[in-house]
């Protein structure tokens, strides 16, 4: 008689391995009555493919096999990725305490002696069985908390991603690509509180394309576009230090932001620009001063302090590129707030 049926969670297949039909029979009718599936084997090769193709929720294994070893068949069991898992319980006449230590070194799980008792072997069995069912469920857990991980670390960086997209749409100038008006107040803020810690000089260079609105009339707005957009990337490209500052100041106005430079060689820096403009072939025949577009440009030049204001600067900036524009256009004028700039 065995033991009264268990209500198992789940129907747990067992491939019962013994070349010996009695046992065979014998294990089949003690697990089929506790409403275990039960497949049979009493051939060592059959009995891997058999594990290999039907994966089998524990294995019982009798060490004295005719072909190979319940030894090797764990060994081999132990080496492959569809069977490492398994629970192998070793069912063996076999008691020395060298073969039950090579079976647990071989990967055995457990050892159970012949003769054995019905209730200790379905007690190992329940027990075995439930320790692989709560590692597979937590190896199910950990892929399942790793894959979150993996899906919230996508969804950081795109948002991170799109963090910057948006940062970068509060900034830049959508037309030219260069600053924008706000990016433009907020460096030279910076660039101020700074040269005043450092006593050193900041200069600006406003740019204005000359008779702007008359290309535009003359050509067309989708040109005016394409030239304003030629004009910010040249002059981007004729500034070259990371702390220099490109921004669009105005419809037609551009700014730029030069730290620790003096007034000398902004004017110099804006000479290159009003240079690289004209050397762009733009053509502009309703320009009064020129058959191709050019740019007046205001340079100023000042050391930031507690005496003077940064609207000071863009004032004084303004100013020199009236007087540009008023001596013919076409050309740079620097004007200095202080004459410890130069």
């Amino acid at each position: 008689m065995f033991p009264a049926k268990r209500l198992p969670e789940y129907q747990a297949r067992i491939l019962a391995i013994d070349d010996k039909p009695d046992n065979l029979e014998l294990l089949s009718a003690m697990l089929t009555s506790q409403g275990y599936e039960v497949e049979e084997c009493d051939r060592s090769i059959l009995a891997i493919e058999l594990a290999k193709t039907t994966s089998p929720d524990l294995i019982l294994l009798d060490v004295g096999m005719p072909e190979m070893d319940g030894f090797s068949v764990c060994q081999i069991l132990r080496g492959d990725c569809h069977t490492q898992d398994i629970p192998i319980l070793f069912i063996s006449a076999y008691k020395e305490i060298e073969c039950k230590t090579k079976a647990f070194k071989l990967g055995g799980n457990d050892y159970i002696t012949k003769p054995f008792q019905v209730e200790e072997v379905l007690a190992r069995i329940e027990n075995q069985l439930k320790n692989h069912y709560l590692k597979a469920e937590l190896q199910a857990k950990n892929e399942q908390l790793a894959k979150e991980i993996k899906e919230r670390q996508a969804a950081e960086a795109k948002l991170l991603e799109l963090n910057q997209k948006l940062s970068k749409l509060a900034t830049v100038d959508c037309l030219t690509g260069v600053a924008n008006r706000y990016c433009f107040e907020q460096v030279l803020a910076k660039e101020w509180q700074r040269g005043q810690r450092e006593m050193s000089t900041l200069s600006l260079i406003i740019a204005d394309i000359d008779y702007f609105k008359y290309y535009n009339d003359r050509y067309g707005h989708q040109a005016g576009d394409d030239c304003l957009q030629q004009v910010a990337q040249t002059i981007l490209k004729s500034v070259n230090r990371p702390a220099d500052l490109v921004a669009r100041y105005g419809g037609e106005e551009f700014a730029i932001i030069l730290p620790q430079t003096s007034g000398n060689n902004a004017l110099q820096v804006a000479e290159k620009i009003r240079l690289q403009i004209r050397d762009l072939h733009i053509a502009h025949s309703s320009s009064l001063v020129s058959d191709r577009v050019s740019l007046s440009l205001g340079v100023a030049a000042i050391i930031p302090s507690s005496q003077y204001t940064k609207q000071e600067l863009l004032s004084t900036a303004d100013k020199a590129l009236y007087q540009a524009k008023n001596q013919g256009r076409d050309r740079a004028i620097l004007n200095y707030y202080s004459d410890t700039v130069a």
